[in-house]
C-alpha cells in the first residue's frame, strides 16, 4: 500500500473500498491519498497544521483546517463509514470525547497510539529516570504534543467500560507485525478497530 508509515498501511488495507472515511488529524493526506488512488475511498479530512492542509490540498484532496478537540461536533451522525485517528488520541484535550465523536460520526473507527508501557519506555524511566526519548517518541518531555500518555492495556480497559466493541487490534514493534500476547510490554504501537457494541 503505497509508502505508508506502518500504522497508516494496517489502517489502508482495513478499510473497505468505495467507503467514506474521515481522517482526523490527517497530517500531510499520505493516507488519504493511497486510499483515494488504491481503494477508491471518497477520503476527506481534518488536519490542525497549516502547512499539512497546504500540502493535502495540493495533493488534490479535500482537506480543512482545525481541531478534533472542537470542530468533530459540527459533523452529522453517521456521516462516514470510517472515522481514522492515527497518532493523534494521545495529543487531544479530551480523548474520551474524541472517541465518542468518532464513533458518532462513522460507523467504525480506526485509533491508533504509541503505547507508553512498551519496554523501552519503561526502561528509560526505571533505570535513568527520565521522560523516554525513542523513535516514536522523538521529543523531550517540554516539547512533546503527546498529553495523555496511554497504553494498550489502559485502551483496551477504556474501549471495554464504554460498551465499545474491538472489531481488530495491530501491535507493531519498530515496523514489524507482533502478536497479541504481552503487547502491553512488547508493542511501540498500536492500532485498532472499533464499533459501538450493536452495530452491525
Amino acid at each position: 500500500m503505497s509508502q505508508l508509515r506502518p500504522d497508516l498501511a494496517i489502517i489502508a488495507a482495513n478499510v473497505a473500498p468505495g467507503t467514506r472515511v474521515l481522517d482526523v488529524g490527517c497530517g500531510d493526506g499520505a493516507l488519504m491519498a493511497a486510499l483515494r488512488d488504491e481503494r477508491g475511498v471518497d477520503a476527506r479530512g481534518l488536519e490542525l497544521d497549516r502547512e499539512n492542509v497546504a500540502t493535502a490540498m495540493a495533493r488534490g484532496l479535500s482537506v480543512i483546517q482545525g481541531n478534533a478537540d472542537t470542530d468533530l461536533a459540527d459533523y452529522p451522525d453517521n456521516s462516514f463509514d470510517y472515522a481514522i485517528l492515527s497518532q493523534t488520541l494521545q495529543t487531544t484535550i479530551r480523548p474520551d470525547k474524541v472517541l465518542d465523536h468518532l464513533l458518532r460520526i462513522g460507523e467504525r473507527a480506526f485509533v491508533s497510539f504509541p503505547n507508553f508501557a512498551h519496554w523501552r519506555v519503561r526502561l528509560s524511566l526505571l533505570w535513568g529516570g527520565r521522560m523516554p526519548v525513542t523513535r516514536l517518541l522523538p521529543l523531550q518531555w517540554f516539547e512533546t504534543p503527546n498529553i495523555h500518555h496511554v497504553t494498550v492495556d489502559d485502551f483496551r480497559a477504556f474501549v471495554r467500560e464504554r460498551g465499545i466493541d474491538v472489531e481488530g487490534a495491530w501491535f507493531l514493534n519498530g515496523d514489524r507485525a507482533t502478536t497479541a500476547a504481552a503487547a502491553n510490554f512488547r508493542a511501540e504501537h498500536a492500532v485498532f478497530l472499533l464499533h459501538r457494541n450493536g452495530q452491525s
